[in-house]
């Protein structure tokens, strides 16, 4: 029997919601997990990782579930609160990003360890400084009369399809960091593979939000 578009759209969105609740868990199931790991404060290289999980994995993914229809934890607030607590939470996981980013040089510095010579920490170098460029450009968005050839739908609609690459670039650094000798020496077998899911999980619901809000959108006013 044939399923009517009320009823698919009905558990299109369960499922949607099934999954952004999953995303909620994960972005602070991860790091807590990490921290758990690294035991932070044990050496300089343990604030390390759990910085870098904290800013890629649990206050971007929050900052961008804000604008969830389905899951986020400020629906009844206004977007104009929504916008504030986004642009709040993205520039915490910045200052933690620019954080770790400065605690593994200096580590490996003392350490006489070469830099940024492997895929996580060049990976990791482009996505801090590519997060630096998409804070600046939203701060445009706060400003819109600073860019008056712009109009701010377009505006909105560069700074999330931007805003996405960004976060895939923080999820693939993510991953790519679990398959340091660090990490591999301490996670193994199914829990290996169960970690590298969480950044997967997260990046594929923001890809599907991102899109159904402004990517599908626009293609259908075409």
């Amino acid at each position: 029997m044939a399923l009517t578009a009320e009823t698919e759209s009905r558990l299109y969105r369960s499922l949607r919601a099934a999954a952004g609740a999953a995303a909620h868990l994960v972005a602070l199931g991860f790091p807590t997990a990490v921290a758990v790991l690294a035991r932070p404060g044990s050496s300089l290289f343990s604030w390390h990782p759990l910085l870098m999980a904290l800013a890629f994995s649990f206050l971007m993914t929050e900052a961008l579930l804000i604008f969830s229809p389905e899951t986020s934890l400020l629906r009844s607030f206004s977007r104009k609160v929504k916008v504030r607590v986004h642009w709040a939470l993205q520039l915490l996981a910045l200052l933690c990003a620019l954080l770790g980013l400065g605690i593994i040089a200096y580590n490996k510095h003392l350490n006489g360890k070469a830099h940024f010579v492997t895929w996580h920490g060049l990976t990791g170098l482009l996505t801090v400084l590519y997060a630096s460029g998409q804070c600046a450009g939203g701060a445009l968005l706060l400003y819109p009369k600073l860019m008056k050839n712009w109009t701010l739908a377009k505006l909105k609609l560069y700074h999330a399809t931007s805003g996405l690459v960004g976060y895939l670039l923080g999820c693939a650094s993510l991953m790519l960091g679990m398959c340091s000798l660090w990490f591999t020496a301490s996670v193994t077998s199914a829990s290996w593979y169960l970690a590298m899911l969480c950044p997967l999980l997260t990046s594929l619901v923001i890809m599907n939000q991102v899109s159904n809000a402004y990517l599908y959108r626009k293609r259908s006013q075409h």
